[in-house]
């Protein structure tokens, strides 16, 4: 939401600190794969999933109550001049890069530990649809679940707005608390025979060796790595073309309403699609989006106002966004042993959220590459935001060469996966190498970004 949309910029973070902030907040999304082989293995007061998503929301609202406590969330923000006449920049009493950081990645780590034990009731549930309408369970979920992003986002952005942003951390911390209640009434069978632990590996073991794994899963994290975003955007539009908060909020706003859209398009029309064409489809048409950023940068808008055409060309990547979420979710339901949903997929969604913050981490270092800092840019020399955007726009326009990857349809992963000659020690040692170096690539960045936000620029 607002929250990190525009809190750091109006807080004057550097973007080296906006992108650490924002992979910080998503970096427990890479740690998926522990808190579903604890729900798997070690069920908690009898049960393997509502226990967990009660502490993990409970872990989301202490917080938020940590970040209001400790700071200052009152926003003051002011100008100091030194004898010398030289104006310094003041946030006054509120959070610091280190202290927001901290607080966030908390509230992500509750977060996420919630969101497994969802995912993971979902994955058992879906796996007991009739093979004609295998998805639809899925499908339907998600597009709830964006409904919900869809209402909350113009809701917080007015309450933003009008307030700053206190009361719309203190809603974060006590909304997680009236849903406990909720979750408490959940109905879970208590005591449910749970296999080993050498079983359920052995089991994940079997499954990741299989083509039908490996090679779509591999498709999966090669993609998410080219899809580099343009971590200076925001403070183009910001301090170059002069973007209020409320008009960045109105971005996400429209960004979480076409995301939703995309949703309910994959649902009732693309599911009909291959998979391969939804990918051909959905990445021709969001690089066309992003390479219309190039003509906003030029300012050749043909006349129409700024950020009418930003509306357009960069929130449509989120409806191309959510057209493509569905398909690979599917597919990793498909291939859950049953009894281990909790692991296997979230091992699955492991590779898809971690080449998401390796291709984060890529685009901080990017920044290094060109000038495209604040300064730079409001002086007039955008030469390096128009470099930046050409190559993001580049690298992942390219990603559509590698869709050979994918099975066609859910009936060709079936015949991969059924193929006696599919197994391979290889190909599965190769899945769980980059699964587990790109959780220990992802825990390092994480330490450095919460001991030195914005250290990339010293490293490269």
């Amino acid at each position: 939401g607002p929250i990190i949309n525009v809190y750091p910029l109006d807080l004057i973070f550097t973007e080296a600190q906006q992108a650490t902030l924002s992979s910080l907040r998503s970096l427990p999304s890479t740690f998926k794969l522990p808190f579903g082989f604890i729900s798997d293995n070690f069920p908690l007061c009898g049960y393997r999933r509502k226990s967990y998503m009660l502490m993990g929301w409970m872990i989301t609202s202490l917080s938020m109550l940590y970040l209001i406590w400790g700071s200052d969330l009152d926003f003051k923000v002011y100008t100091n001049t030194d004898e010398n006449g030289v104006e310094t920049v003041m946030r006054g009493n509120s959070p610091s890069v280190l202290f927001l950081s901290v607080s966030f990645l908390l509230f992500g780590t509750g977060y996420w530990f919630a969101d497994v034990m969802g995912d993971s009731l979902v994955a058992e549930k879906a796996k007991l649809e009739p093979e004609s309408s295998r998805g639809q369970l899925q499908s339907t979920c998600y597009a709830c679940r964006f409904f919900g992003l869809m209402l909350a986002a113009p809701c917080s952005s007015l309450l933003y707005s009008k307030y700053g942003p206190k009361v719309s951390i203190t809603i974060m911390a006590l909304l997680p608390m009236m849903i406990l209640p909720l979750i408490f009434n959940l109905g879970e069978l208590k005591n449910a025979p749970v296999k080993t632990t050498s079983e359920q590996c052995s089991e994940i073991w079997k499954t990741v060796r299989s083509r039908a794994v490996w090679q779509p899963m591999g498709f999966v994290y090669l993609y998410n790595v080219l899809q580099i975003p343009n971590s200076a955007w925001k403070q183009f539009l910001k301090s170059v073309l002069g973007f209020t908060s409320n008009q960045l909020n109105t971005l996400l706003i429209v960004a979480y309403v076409l995301l939703y859209l995309g949703i309910l398009a994959y649902k009732y029309y693309f599911i009909t699609w291959s998979w391969r064409s939804v990918y051909i489809m959905t990445t021709l048409v969001g690089g066309f989006f992003s390479a219309l950023q190039i003509l906003l940068i030029y300012g050749k808008t043909f006349g129409i106002d700024p950020f009418w055409f930003a509306l357009g060309d960069d929130v449509f990547a989120d409806f191309v966004s959510g057209i493509q979420f569905l398909p690979t979710t599917i597919m990793m339901v498909h291939l859950c042993p049953t009894g281990s949903e909790g692991a296997s997929y979230a091992m699955f969604t492991t590779v898809n959220n971690a080449a998401l913050n390796v291709a984060a981490a890529i685009s901080t270092v990017m920044l290094k590459i060109w000038d495209v800092t604040e300064k730079t840019m409001v002086s007039g020399d955008l030469s390096g935001m128009i470099k930046l955007t050409i190559v993001t726009t580049v690298l992942q326009v390219s990603g559509v060469f590698l869709v050979k990857l994918l099975p066609k349809t859910k009936a060709d992963l079936k015949i991969m996966h059924d193929s006696p000659h599919s197994g391979s020690k290889i190909g599965g040692a190769v899945f769980l190498t980059v699964t587990f170096l790109s959780i220990a690539y992802a825990f390092v960045v994480g330490l450095l970004n919460i001991v030195s936000p914005g250290w990339t620029y010293g490293v490269f």
